[in-house]
């Protein structure tokens, strides 16, 4: 069986979908928090059991039987986070799953300017020390959260954001389905993949000029010192760690932590990677 933990969130979610595409429902398995989200796929066929990060004993039971167990990364950060994935490691080998994968993050290193990444390679870290068969799927920075930052640019037609530099902005769902491809192609990757990104690193100048060309409006560009920008976040709401994770994505950006461009993800899903302004036009016309 392939086990997928997160599989009623954004990426889990769209793999499992992807998955059931390329193999019988049985062969397919959940762990999730709270079954009554998945009960649309226990109905399609696929094996749904209550796991938590939170609960070790939980954890073993969902992995029962797996082949491969795929670990959706929290969405957690620091001690949190890693000790939550050290759990779901060790119930994957206590649940003797032959192979352990984890989506990580293009950039992820001890030294990365960005919490989330030093996270990842922490978690990599562990399935190393496992000695089992594993795969570290390092997706390219989520569009989504871009998506996110220009929100408000949508009504003012200003990009007021910190100082940035190139990202390679990925969509969900071309990783969801080069996630689907490592799964069925057992061991196309020991360890670390390269990096799995959209087509294009833009910095917030140029997706200035990609809202522009897909609205038909001009937007600005306008660059907010860093403290400007953690008193607006904290003003508008967000607690203090939220803000600080947040302005280390752009000092990991102006570090150049996330321009790799990589034609892997293109090989998985045999096609193109969407591109930003696509994803850009999906998002704003719903």
């Amino acid at each position: 069986m392939i086990i997928v933990t997160g599989a009623t969130g954004k990426l889990g979610r769209r793999t499992v979908e992807r998955l059931l595409e390329r193999v019988p429902a049985h062969r397919v398995g959940v762990s999730v928090r709270d079954p009554r989200k998945a009960r649309g796929l226990a109905d399609r066929g696929v094996r749904v059991r209550q796991g938590s990060f939170d609960d070790p004993a939980s954890l073993v039971h969902a992995f029962e039987g797996a082949g491969q167990v795929l670990l959706v990364s929290l969405d957690r950060t620091g001690e949190e986070c890693v000790n939550g994935h050290r759990a779901a490691i060790d119930a994957a080998v206590k649940a003797g799953a032959g192979r352990i994968l984890y989506t990580s993050q293009a950039g992820a290193a001890h030294d990365s300017r960005f919490q989330a990444c030093r996270d990842h390679a922490r978690t990599e870290d562990l399935l190393r020390a496992t000695g089992l068969p594993w795969t570290a799927i390092r997706n390219g920075f989520y569009a989504a959260s871009a998506l996110r930052f220009l929100e408000p640019a949508r009504r003012t037609g200003d990009i007021a954001l910190p100082a940035d530099g190139p990202v390679a902005w990925t969509g969900h769902d071309d990783l969801a389905e080069a996630t689907a491809a490592i799964l069925t192609e057992e061991g196309r990757f020991e360890g670390p993949t390269p990096p799995l990104t959209g087509p294009a690193a833009l910095d917030f100048d140029a997706v200035a000029g990609v809202a522009a060309q897909a609205t038909g409006r001009p937007f600005t560009r306008t660059v907010v010192p860093d403290d400007a920008f953690r008193e607006q976040a904290l003003a508008h709401g967000a607690p203090a760690p939220i803000a600080d994770l947040m302005l280390s994505i752009f000092a990991a950006a102006r570090e150049g932590e996330f321009t790799a461009v990589d034609p892997t993800l293109s090989a998985l899903i045999g096609r193109r990677p969407t591109a930003f302004r696509t994803l850009l036009e999906r998002a704003w016309a719903e």
